[in-house]
């Protein structure tokens, strides 16, 4: 695995990407070989989905704390993805559901989805880990539309 420092920001993109739509963030995708010592959010502090890394050394403490009840507004539903196995390509599509652009996700890829909208094709058996905001809304939270055809992906690297 690579190893990081802040300082070097071209090697930091190549292991944490941002999906956007114009200037609104749709996605944050950290790769799998992201590697740097400490601990680092990557989302931005009024996301109601927070997405960070921890990397500390054995014998590394961190105090005991309890979480106090704080209340919150949560306007849409964020999620965070762990591609536990597999290929999966991942479609973002704009509020108005125009398809923008697809990413692949390889295994130990995770990606936080924060706006517009999705959809996901497996190109491998996968197992995919995903956690959300609660309580759960059902079909009451999502709506549906077709898939981008194949002759208009445009996959990003």
């Amino acid at each position: 695995m690579a190893s990081l420092n802040k300082d070097n920001k071209k090697d930091f993109e190549k292991f944490i990407e941002h999906v956007h739509e114009e200037e609104k963030l749709l996605a944050i995708i950290l790769r799998t070989d992201f590697k740097k010592e400490g601990i680092d959010f990557f989302t931005p502090c009024d996301f109601s989905q927070q997405l960070g890394y921890m990397n500390r050394a054995k014998g590394y403490k961190i105090e005991p704390h309890i979480h106090r009840k704080i209340e919150r507004t949560i306007e849409y539903t964020q999620e965070v993805l762990f591609i536990k196995s597999g290929k999966v390509r991942v479609d973002f599509y704009k509020n108005d559901k125009t398809y923008l652009s697809s990413k692949l996700l390889n295994s130990g890829d995770v990606i936080l989805l924060s706006a517009g909208g999705h959809g996901f094709e497996m190109l491998e058996d996968s197992e995919i880990i995903e956690v959300k905001q609660g309580p759960f809304a059902g079909n009451i939270d999502k709506s549906r539309f077709e898939f981008v055809s194949k002759n208009k992906l445009d996959i990003k690297k």
